[in-house]
């Protein structure tokens, strides 16, 4: 009765695994076109120290682990939440080569693996190791670089004023430090920050990215707090590749970015600006100059792609505490996009192929 049972529920799910298909299961592709296993080398050191004794669970794959990691991302799920998608979701275990009634991680294993990734440095030689598989795969970046920023809004603290000027002077609060606080001290995050744009308060971190002009892949990034100007992690940002033509790649940006020591740095480097100009007081913008930001925002509103993409996701919030948890939220955001976008990108080839031959 039980094998009937158990037979019965995997013709089921065999059915509904059909039905999905053919609706269009997009996790089918990115199972399918990853090079999963070239993250394998970079992820070895989670497990590296070595057990006592057999005793206990084993652990869970690291790879296993990280496609965990990118589902979270990809449907913006808290750990509790990942937990229960995979045990309920169909398309989850099968792009986690499991099935139902396998042993899968709880949220404090997720938690713990993302944690042990973070200590040991392990989020930028993932996303390094994408954008390496990219240029073997021919997505290298040969046209102009695209930078911006955008906000991560964190969840927002409610402290007093006199609180805030201390934690800006580095100081944590006589009252936080205070027996029996010690779990309100731990939701306070003191590394995010305030920020007004356009008449609208922010509190958290910012994206700063790089991304190719061609495919609308990211091929650099750096955190910070929202607080910081876009300019100031601008050089960071700057990427040294040539293009075909063995020349720099030149740089679109808003007129944010735009001053003195930033067109002479690139001019220095070689790397032709794209920046907007800036209208000054006293000193408006010419007809020509308007005209030359038209023409730049015509490549530039790219980047907007990128971020527009990312929001879709639900990537413009993160639920962490402290700018190191950020960092790796962010890192991962910025990969997931990537491994979404090298999808999307294998796509119109294989359309624009068809649309050749026939």
């Amino acid at each position: 009765m039980k094998t009937k049972t158990i037979n019965s529920i995997q013709d089921h799910n065999a059915f509904q695994i059909e039905k999905i298909e053919a609706l269009g299961d997009p996790l089918v592709n990115l199972k399918k076109n990853i090079d999963w296993e070239g993250f394998r080398p970079k992820l070895t050191a989670i497990h590296s120290k070595e057990r006592k004794s057999n005793a206990g669970a084993t652990p869970f794959d690291v790879v296993f682990m990280l496609q965990i990691l990118i589902l979270q991302q990809l449907n913006n799920l808290a750990d509790e939440k990942t937990e229960f998608m995979i045990r309920d979701r169909l398309t989850y275990q099968r792009f986690l080569s499991i099935k139902c009634g396998d042993r899968i991680p709880d949220a404090k294993t997720i938690w713990i693996f993302r944690n042990t990734m973070m200590a040991l440095g392990l989020y930028v030689p993932l996303f390094d190791e994408f954008n390496r598989q990219l240029a073997e795969l021919g997505y290298s970046a040969k046209q102009g670089q695209l930078i911006d920023a955008t906000f991560i809004e964190a969840p927002r603290q409610r402290n007093t004023r006199e609180e805030n000027a201390q934690i800006k002077a580095g100081e944590t609060p006589e009252a936080w430090k205070a027996k029996g606080k010690e779990p309100m001290l731990r939701q306070k995050d003191v590394d995010a920050t305030w920020t007004k744009k356009n008449s609208e308060n922010h509190y958290g971190y910012k994206n700063h990215i790089n991304a190719d002009q061609q495919h609308k892949l990211i091929q650099s990034y750096e955190v910070s707090t929202a607080s910081v100007h876009d300019s100031q992690v601008f050089e960071v940002l700057l990427d040294q590749t040539l293009d075909e033509s063995g020349n720099k790649r030149p740089v679109f940006a808003d007129s944010a970015y735009r001053s003195v020591a930033c067109e002479a740095m690139l001019e220095a480097e070689e790397i032709p600006s794209k920046i907007h100009e800036r209208p000054y007081k006293g000193k408006p913008l010419t007809d020509e100059q308007k005209a030359l930001n038209k023409e730049k925002s015509r490549v530039r509103v790219r980047v907007e792609h990128v971020f527009g993409a990312q929001a879709l996701m639900g990537m413009h919030t993160i639920r962490t505490i402290g700018i190191e948890r950020a960092k790796i939220g962010i890192c991962l955001r910025n990969l997931t996009y990537n491994l979404v976008r090298y999808i999307q990108l294998i796509a119109i080839k294989k359309n624009t192929q068809v649309a050749i031959t026939t």
